[in-house]
């Protein structure tokens, strides 16, 4: 037995367990916005963008003051979020890249258990084929309306691998499918996991606010540059309004943990919460916002401990009443003690970024033509996409360590960056200077020694992690054939 086969029967075995022993399992639902900065909300202080929701959600749950993407770009952030792993160990090291199927993703550990479990919206972690393995039937969720990447208005998206267009905003369609399975399910004996991942705030932001008088021209005269952007923003707001009042509808708020944040920092520098934006390892594309509903469970407040995506994972099996695999390394940590207030410090974060480049995916051109292939009953145009590369495990030099990798051991960052074999590094104190304007790094030798040595220790594991040895059954039957 290898060992993910391994892992799902012992996660069986305790579902099972936790499903006899307790009914009142809360629903999860994770929604996440696509490239919405920190400082892009009326709550985090923005002087214009209308976020009433939002605002309404963060007064009354638990807001995380120094919440983290994994990563500054979509894809590996969102694998983070799956499997609790900074994303380089599962093979995303940058968007466009496959999660591997070897990885236990969050929905396979509680579908496993007892929840139905739903996706809906952007995917980019895998195939929207059905058959493919990287799909998100096959990663764990019963029902999915998903895309490849970024959609907007009238998008081709896959049901279940059944391909479809559907007219109207993408966005309001991701809610309207999640509103769908929560209306459909809330009554059945199981809990349900509904992962609702936003097209928005992502260009070309065509998407307009509903019900509001000249929406097409909402923000212009305070950004031209970005009206788009924050149009899009309101949008997706009013989809988190919606959601709420489902949850009050359906009587279930109250044993539902509602987590919001988005996948990377936004795309405007000056309210972006930190230095630069989407895309840089700096505060600027790292930190989002993030809030929390648990009106059962958790007393509104705000929390200044730093979290990032990859807590979710062992934080939502610990709610779930499950214990984490032991076998693959977790980067992210159980969040239930800073949330309830006896932990006030937590282990230090990781981030790598520019190993490697991106792959472009256009969502509704290769959902298009994989609907054309399918109700013209020819095989898929793109057999290529089915599983990239997987299934493969390359070797890596540990001396090796280029692109941009930061350690945050708070209140220090320490920034580590390789280019053409120069290493550069850089230290900041995040909370006297939060805009990481003034390197202290020639200070403070000692302490850069030290951040450094933990840093590459981490990559070292990493780079391990990529190369298959968290899973060397299936590594070494490979490597037999």
């Amino acid at each position: 037995m290898n060992l993910r086969a391994f892992v799902f029967v012992f996660l069986c075995l305790l579902g099972f367990h936790a499903m006899a022993q307790d009914d009142q399992r809360p629903n999860i639902i994770l929604v996440m916005a696509d490239d919405h900065g920190y400082g892009d909300t009326g709550f985090t202080g923005h002087p214009f963008v209308r976020t009433p929701n939002l605002d309404a959600m963060a007064e009354d749950g638990v807001v995380f003051r120094r919440f983290y993407a994994s990563a500054p770009v979509c894809s590996p952030t969102r694998a983070s979020v799956m499997t609790g792993r900074h994303p380089f160990r599962g093979n995303v090291p940058n968007h466009g890249h496959y999660l591997r199927p070897d990885e236990l993703t969050i929905a396979e550990a509680l579908q496993s258990s007892g929840y139905v479990t739903g996706h809906f919206g952007k995917w980019h972690i895998g195939s929207v084929q059905a058959k493919s393995p990287t799909s998100p039937g096959k990663q764990g969720f019963d029902e999915w309306l998903s895309g490849l990447n970024f959609f907007d208005n009238d998008p081709y998206l896959s049901r279940n691998g059944h391909y479809v267009q559907i007219k109207g905003s993408g966005t309001v369609a991701t809610m309207d499918a999640t509103i769908d399975f929560l209306s459909r399910h809330h009554r059945n004996d199981r809990p349900m996991f509904a992962v609702t991942w936003f097209p928005s705030p992502h260009d070309p932001q065509q998407e307009l606010p509903q019900g509001i008088a000249n929406a097409s021209s909402l923000y212009d005269d305070e950004s031209t540059a970005k009206s788009g952007y924050f149009r899009e923003i309101t949008l997706l707001d009013q989809q988190v309004g919606r959601l709420r009042q489902c949850l009050r509808d359906l009587e279930i708020e109250e044993n539902t943990f509602l987590f919001y944040c988005s996948d990377n920092g936004g795309l405007v520098s000056e309210s972006s919460g930190g230095r630069m934006k989407k895309g840089s390892i700096y505060e600027g594309g790292l930190r989002v916002p993030a809030i929390v509903e648990w009106p059962a469970k958790l007393k509104p407040g705000s929390i200044d401990v730093p979290a990032f995506a990859s807590d979710l994972f062992p934080t939502l099996l610990s709610i779930a009443k499950l214990t984490p695999p032991t076998k693959h390394p977790l980067d992210g940590i159980d969040l239930n003690r800073i949330l309830d207030g006896t932990m006030k410090t937590r282990p230090p974060m990781g981030f790598w970024h520019g190993f490697l480049s991106g792959q472009a995916t256009y969502s509704d051109r290769i959902i298009r033509a994989l609907m054309e292939a399918q109700q013209a009953g020819r095989p898929t145009p793109y057999p290529d996409r089915l599983l990239k590369n997987v299934k493969e495990f390359p070797e890596f030099d540990l001396n090796d360590l280029h692109g941009h990798a930061a350690w945050n051991e708070w209140p220090w960052k320490l920034h580590r960056i390789e280019q053409d074999g120069d290493v550069r590094l850089e230290l900041y104190h995040l909370v006297d200077d939060p805009m990481e304007s003034q390197d202290l790094s020639r200070q403070y030798p000692e302490r850069v020694a030290a951040m450094k040595s933990a840093l590459e220790s981490w990559q070292h594991s990493v780079l391990n992690s990529w190369s298959g040895k968290d899973y060397p059954d299936r590594v070494n039957n490979r490597r037999d054939r």
